[in-house]
């Protein structure tokens, strides 16, 4: 290990001395440190020069560096300064106790699948967008129904009429997708979530589908003009009508040190209050 990217989010107070503090400890071990200032919205940039990145935020911080170091295989840390600690698992009390297993090569880790959505307008790629926890096509105001046609491989899914869809991965089914109702999926499955929101029809429900297919979402004629896609909640991209999104996984997975089993499901029991019993 020679060169480490430090992501500060910057809405943390505590990012910027803790990285003082990383970057101190990791100068020890004779490893160059780089700082990144992250306010949310930054723009993608891929991380190829550096062994593994540290990302001191939330979950959002690590969606932005799961981007940028998948393609590469580049490592992430992720030190949890933000709510829910899904993906980063790493508290602040023991990031010098995780970060030197994993530099002595003894830490956990886990292997998380992405997803990337490929946009064609008139037969012709338009754009593509690569997300970790999942890719949301809706209108771009409330109660504003789209309506889209869904395929698997070449097999037609359903048609929908609702607010919206999303597709999640297993990592993403904690997120968006479990406040619209969609399962809880384990994050090192390798699976595609489809959750309609606020379906028409009372009998559309979450789907859950094999990870080697494609999912083909055509957007139909209907009344709502602003229709968007969203990856990982950046940036909306707008839709019209007769384009066809392609969402599939991709063969890469980015790897997220120190996270666990256990560590998932504890977060499971005291963010969401998962539970298999009454409260007393």
């Amino acid at each position: 290990m020679k060169k480490v990217l430090i992501i500060i989010n910057t809405s943390k107070n505590e990012s910027l001395s803790l990285s003082r503090q990383i970057a101190d400890y990791l100068k020890t071990k004779n490893i160059d440190c780089d700082f990144l200032s992250f306010d949310g919205c930054a723009e993608d940039k891929p991380f190829k020069d550096y062994d593994f990145v540290i990302t001191l935020g939330g979950d959002g911080t690590v969606l932005y560096a799961a981007r940028n170091c998948v393609e590469y295989d580049v490592p992430v840390f992720p030190v949890n300064l933000g709510q829910f600690g899904f993906m980063a698992s790493v508290q602040p009390n023991e990031w010098q106790q995780c970060l030197e297993a994993f530099l002595e090569g003894n830490a956990p880790f886990q292997k998380r699948s992405m997803i990337k959505a490929s946009l064609y307008r008139q037969d012709k790629l338009e754009s593509q967008q690569l997300a970790l926890n999942d890719i949301v096509i809706s209108a771009k105001h409330t109660a504003r129904t789209v309506a889209m046609d869904l395929l698997f491989d070449s097999d037609h899914l359903c048609k929908l009429k609702s607010d919206g869809v999303i597709i999640s991965t297993p990592t993403g089914s904690t997120a968006y997708s479990a406040s619209a109702g969609g399962p809880i999926v384990d994050p090192v499955l390798d699976a595609l979530v489809m959750t309609p929101i606020n379906s028409f029809s009372l009998s559309s429900r979450p789907i859950v589908l094999r990870p080697d297919g494609t999912l083909t979402i055509n957007i139909q004629p209907c009344r709502t003009k602003e229709i968007r896609m969203l990856a990982d909640g950046l940036e909306p991209v707008k839709l019209m009508e007769g384009d066809k999104i392609q969402i599939k996984l991709i063969e890469k997975k980015v790897k997220l040190i120190c996270c666990t089993q256990e560590k998932f499901f504890n977060a499971l029991r005291s963010k969401l209050n998962w539970r298999g019993e009454p409260y007393a």
